[in-house]
């Protein structure tokens, strides 16, 4: 009886140890800690947010349509629970991406409608939130980039013999990812005309 009892967990050792279970559960890991400084890094801009428009406003002719998109975008994002597990639900990964996205592209139209107001573009205050803002979207890409390499090694690992017996057995499922908002847009070459003024 001994002897099958060390046999059976002998036997169980070698087949766990080959099967990727901690392999895993280590990038699984990885993954929570990519995200939690992507959201990090998300919720540094969302805090640049108010002096920015703050800053904008002061421009007693400022645009107020590009500031409400703003805001409004902001609500957006802050109305999605960002956590950990949002990385496990593909639909949920998607909207908050998407509110994201939109935000910023709002701040990006505020950048460009910023620079017809002289009196903006020298404001101290609003260049110096500017420069932050610009200084976290590196971050964000940044960041981003960690998430989608440590997704794409978690990804391929579920999905690799024996692994995906393991995974399959444990109800491992693989992770949501960034992809390319305008996908079709980009993967089209621009048109070129030099004749026309």
């Amino acid at each position: 009886m001994k002897k099958t009892i060390m046999l059976f967990t002998t036997a169980a050792t070698l087949l766990l140890s080959g099967c990727g279970y901690n392999t895993m559960q280590t990038q699984d890991e990885n993954v929570k800690a990519k995200w939690s400084e992507v959201l990090n890094q998300y919720q540094r801009r969302a805090s640049l947010i108010p002096n920015i428009v703050k800053t904008a406003q002061a421009e007693a002719n400022f645009e107020k349509g590009v500031l409400t998109e703003i805001t409004a975008a902001r609500a957006s994002v802050g109305g999605i629970k960002a956590t950990p597990e949002l990385v496990n639900d593909p639909v949920a990964f998607e909207k908050f991406i998407a509110a994201q996205n939109q935000l910023q592209g709002s701040l990006s139209r505020l950048l460009v409608v910023s620079e017809n107001y002289p009196n903006l573009k020298s404001n101290q205050a609003f260049q110096d939130v500017r420069t932050q803002l610009e200084g976290t979207e590196n971050r964000i890409a940044i960041a981003r980039n960690g998430y989608i390499a440590s997704v794409s090694q978690y990804n391929s690992t579920l999905r690799t013999f024996p692994n995906n017996l393991t995974a399959k057995m444990m109800g491992y499922q693989v992770k949501a990812n960034f992809s390319v908002a305008n996908e079709a847009e980009i993967s089209e070459a621009p048109e070129v005309d030099f004749n026309k003024k």
